[in-house]
């Protein structure tokens, strides 16, 4: 029984990541070195944090740089390791087991890796989502709009794109 669901679990994992990674990538973009297009180089985001290949900022500093595999692989543990298993915890079990498909997981972690677990685990998209209510959960996802103090266009697109991965299969 156990084996069985420890193969689910990765299943479910592998089938989120082939939706997330994708969708991570286009929203938080790439800044490419200017001296060699090859490598990505450390910049300051929108609200002035040190970011690197597909948004990373842990342990980022301006002039560090590196590989599209480096940046790859830190956005895979980043995302499985950090993110999803770390909102995870914010899930109830029935959520885990019911409610949350590889597309609605996809655009939750979207959320968390984007705006942080402790947030996204807060919210009231996840409390919607834990009590049933599957679409005001998805909803509640485009709360997430600001930056800064001010609404951004590319996260209104963003918090869109999440909320119609939400709401698949509803």
């Amino acid at each position: 029984m156990l084996a069985a669901a420890q193969a689910m679990a990765q299943t479910t994992e592998r089938q989120t990541m082939r939706i997330l990674e994708p969708l991570v990538i286009k929203w938080e973009g790439e800044h490419r070195c200017r001296d060699d297009r090859s490598m990505h180089c450390a910049y300051l985001d929108i609200v002035n944090v040190p970011t690197i290949c597909y948004g990373e900022t842990k342990g980022v500093h301006i002039g560090q740089r590196a590989t599209d595999a480096e940046c790859r692989a830190k956005l895979e543990a980043r995302l499985t390791d950090d993110f999803r298993d770390g909102l995870h915890r914010y899930f109830t079990t029935d959520t885990i087991a019911q409610r949350l498909t590889p597309h609605r997981d996809a655009a939750y972690v979207s959320l968390s890796y984007n705006v942080g677990i402790r947030g996204a685990g807060r919210s009231t998209a996840t409390r919607r989502l834990n009590a049933g209510n599957i679409a005001g959960g998805c909803d509640a996802l485009r709360w997430w709009n600001k930056a800064g103090g001010r609404v951004v266009r590319g996260l209104v697109n963003r918090r869109g794109e999440e909320y119609s991965l939400c709401m698949q299969g509803l």
